[in-house]
């Protein structure tokens, strides 16, 4: 090496040059930036060999280039985060269920199907809205005027499922809820078949002799009305007087020698829905039921304030909810199952009649006379006998039942209002649509009290309310039939409603009367009630609110206002079917039923004379009470649901149950252990209590714990051990079937009034099912696994 240096010239002292992005100028002044790289020596310098020229050419180059890919990608990270922030800019104020001051969206944060975890939000920015705030927003937006509008709008004639009226009202809801602004709206549709009357082979009910020649038509005065889902064809027997139709008053029949098997059973309405009255009859052997009014239950004219005596009311005899030819499942179009029908059909005949026909039929009627508190008010001359042979011997009553089954799409229309915090958790509020008579009081009011709180609480997200849960408004069709409408889109979405619903509202039958209110209600629900009539003025006493208005008169709050959901009402199914807290309020008559319901003069004028003109009053009162609850559900940090008032519920049976116990150890069975599952329940909400109360309440993610354990209680109660199909009603407290704590009760009680009815293998099953139920409900609540003690159990 030191050779080959030897042989080379010298280099002289030289400054090399080298330049990058030298701006020039170009001929008209604009500067441009171009990459020039001058390697050379000044003027001067002494000449170089070839080889020294190469080296300092290469060392430049390097050096160069390393620069230019610094620079490059100095630049693209800097232009990598400009659109990283324009994007992140641009999402955020395009997403509506975010506020604008919010850091995050939480609908686009990255979560998994069953919880959508949670989020730390900062308000603070915010106007904060306490609750005598938000109270005054919602009597604000709640608008009497546009109530009583509405109610006249959803009352102006007959709008049964599958009629042009009833799309009419279709489209006027679908338009009053888009121009509310709400974040989503849309319609879900099924296919069900729905029984109509049939004009062209009408019901009949014929008095014939021995040889079946005819004695007298009987006039069926009211031939608009029938019950729906009867069994068809015709039937001949005697005809007994049953009073309304219970278990009990069979058995007074029964004990009185009268014979039900194979004859009619004449029945009043009330004390239990229609198909409950079908259903007993039908146990206990009758042929057909004839359900009329009586004047005692229901005023007439010219008694009274009330229809004619020639009105009879309608109604569906299906013992129980949905489309009975879909049991358990939904009748989406899409549905490939086989037709089937629920065993909850009845087999036999049902006609509804007046009280004028009714009159007509008793005296006909032979037999002994009815007990003194069986006797109607038809006629003061009239004699209330059992039946079942008549004044003249031989003569029978034939009763003929047809209609027409159609295949018919009925329509749900929903509204919501995203929550901001967990739009993934829904409060819901519906009410039925459509009616077989005008409907005034039967869906008129709940529809137009639903698009008026729609309105309202749209309203007030616009000015400033931040709902952390999403809000859901439901119109119903097809719920004359049983809440088809409601029951199908619940079958459509059992496996999620329990993780997504916190409660539901029904708002039919809102306004019957101005005497008291009444709440069909989960027991998780009375304490919320009870809050919220404190806060709302009574439309009878404007100084006083509600709450002491109607304690003042009825001291007993729980027994007189409290009662348990019945298979009437939309609300049912949400609880016994789906297990999800509901309750269904209304305004009524404490000693006396709305006299027009479920017939034809079912009218807005009608329902308003009734309540001396205030019907707008009583409409927004119900209003602000559904609001006032939507809001505190939909709002508060920690859902306000009282899951320690179904230790007292449970309790009650036990109680009911423990007044045969030794009759059981006499068989070998024992109570220990449904004691012990009521007792692991108690005590786990307790401790979830004590949780809680020692808890940050800022955590959001405990709160989030917290909650989903409250919102499931309901849904705990629902038995794992029985068929959807089969049993629908799974709830072993508000549920129908063997499998719940009442059949468990009354099969206990035949111990004592049946003892050779006791079915003791039958009876062991329901205890085993009802306890581990109930053990798992207390399991469920108390946590993670690692927290439960099996051991004594």
């Amino acid at each position: 090496m030191e050779k080959l240096r030897s042989m080379l010239p010298v280099r002289s002292q030289q400054v090399e040059r080298g330049t990058l992005y030298r701006p020039q100028q170009n001929s008209e002044g604009e500067g441009r930036n171009e990459l020039e790289m001058k390697l050379g020596v000044e003027e001067g310098a002494s000449e170089t060999s070839v080889m020294g020229d190469m080296v300092a050419l290469i060392s430049n180059r390097s050096k160069s280039r390393k620069k230019i890919l610094v620079y490059l990608s100095l630049a693209s990270l800097l232009l990598l985060l400009i659109a990283f922030l324009l994007g992140y800019v641009t999402f955020r104020n395009t997403c509506r269920s975010c506020p604008s001051d919010t850091e995050e969206c939480m609908a686009a944060s990255a979560v998994n199907e069953v919880d959508y975890g949670w989020q730390n939000t900062d308000y603070s920015s915010e106007t904060t809205l306490h609750w005598d705030d938000l109270k005054t927003m919602l009597n604000k937006y709640l608008d009497k005027e546009q109530l009583t509008d509405n109610i006249r709008a959803m009352s102006q004639r007959p709008h049964p499922a599958g009629s042009r009226e009833l799309q009419r009202l279709d489209k006027l809801v679908l338009s009053k809820l888009h121009s509310y602004q709400l974040n989503h709206v849309w319609t879900d549709s099924h296919y069900v078949t729905l029984p109509y009357p049939d004009s062209s082979s009408p019901n009949y009910l014929w008095m014939v002799d021995s040889n079946g020649a005819i004695l007298e038509k009987i006039q069926l005065t009211d031939q608009d009305a029938f019950l729906a889902y009867s069994a068809t064809g015709n039937v001949t027997g005697g005809l007994v007087y049953g009073h309304y139709g219970r278990h009990t008053d069979f058995l007074k029949l029964r004990d009185m020698g009268v014979t039900v098997k194979g004859n009619i059973v004449l029945i009043r309405i009330g004390e239990m829905s229609f198909a409950e009255k079908v259903a007993m009859a039908q146990t206990h052997g009758a042929v057909g039921v004839l359900l009329y009014p009586d004047p005692a239950d229901v005023p007439q004219e010219p008694r009274g304030t009330g229809p004619p005596w020639t009105t009879a009311l309608s109604g569906h005899v299906h013992l129980g909810t949905g489309d009975p030819f879909t049991p358990g499942f939904p009748s989406f179009n899409h549905t490939q199952f086989p037709p089937v029908e629920a065993s909850a059909l009845p087999r036999i005949l049902a006609l509804t009649i007046s009280p004028n026909t009714a009159l007509n039929l008793i005296r006909w009627m032979g037999g002994g006379l009815v007990p003194s508190g069986w006797r109607g008010m038809l006629s003061y001359s009239a004699k209330y006998v059992l039946g079942p042979n008549f004044t003249q011997p031989g003569v029978q009553l034939q009763m003929g039942v047809s209609c027409r089954m159609v295949s018919t799409v009925i329509s749900n229309i929903f509204g919501s209002i995203e929550g901001f915090i967990e739009p993934d958790r829904y409060i819901i509020v519906g009410a039925q649509r459509d009616s077989w008579g005008p409907g005034a009081a039967k869906s008129g009011v709940g529809t137009a009290i639903l698009l008026e709180l729609a309105h309202a609480l749209s309203e007030m997200v616009t000015n400033g309310f931040r709902p952390r849960r999403s809000l859901l408004f439901a119109s119903w069709d097809a719920g004359e039939y049983g809440s088809i409408g409601a029951t199908e889109w619940l079958e459509g979405y059992l496996t999620m409603m329990h993780l997504k619903a916190v409660a539901y509202f029904s708002l039919d039958r809102a306004v019957l009367g101005d005497d008291t209110l009444v709440a069909q209600s989960s027991p998780l629900l009375h304490q919320l009630i009870e809050k919220v009539m404190k806060q709302v003025d009574s439309p009878n006493e404007g100084a006083q609110n509600l709450y002491s208005q109607i304690v003042a008169r009825f001291p007993n709050f729980k027994e007189n206002i409290l009662q348990p959901l019945t298979m009437e009402s939309s609300a049912y199914p949400f609880t016994a079917f789906a297990g999800v807290p509901a309750i269904e309020i209304n305004f009524r008559e404490i000693d006396e039923v709305y006299p027009f319901l479920n017939t034809n003069l079912d009218t807005f004028d009608r329902l308003n004379t009734k309540l001396n003109g205030r019907l707008g009053d009583f409409s927004e009162a119900l209003a602000q009470i559904v609001g006032q609850m939507l809001i505190k559900l939909s709002h508060h940090e920690l859902l306000p649901l009282n899951y320690l008032s179904y230790s007292e519920v449970i309790l009650q049976y036990l109680t009911q149950l423990q007044t045969l116990a030794d009759k059981l150890e006499s068989r070998g069975l024992t109570l220990q252990w449904l004691y012990s599952a009521r007792g692991d329940f108690t005590r786990a909400t307790e401790s979830l209590t004590n949780l809680i109360e020692s808890s940050d309440e800022k955590d959001e993610r405990l709160t989030r714990i917290y909650n989903n354990r409250i919102m499931r209680v309901e849904f705990y109660f629902l038995s794992q051990y029985v068929s959807v199909t089969d049993a629908p009603f799974r709830h072993i407290l508000w549920g129908r079937g063997d499998h719940t704590l009442s059949a468990l009760c009354r099969h206990f009680q035949r111990l004592q009034d049946e003892p050779g009815a006791f079915d003791e293998r039958l009876f062991r099953r329901q205890l085993a099912l009802a306890t581990w139920t109930l053990q798992g409900a207390a399991n469920a609540l108390s946590g993670d696994v690692w927290d439960l003690d099996n051991n004594s159990f």
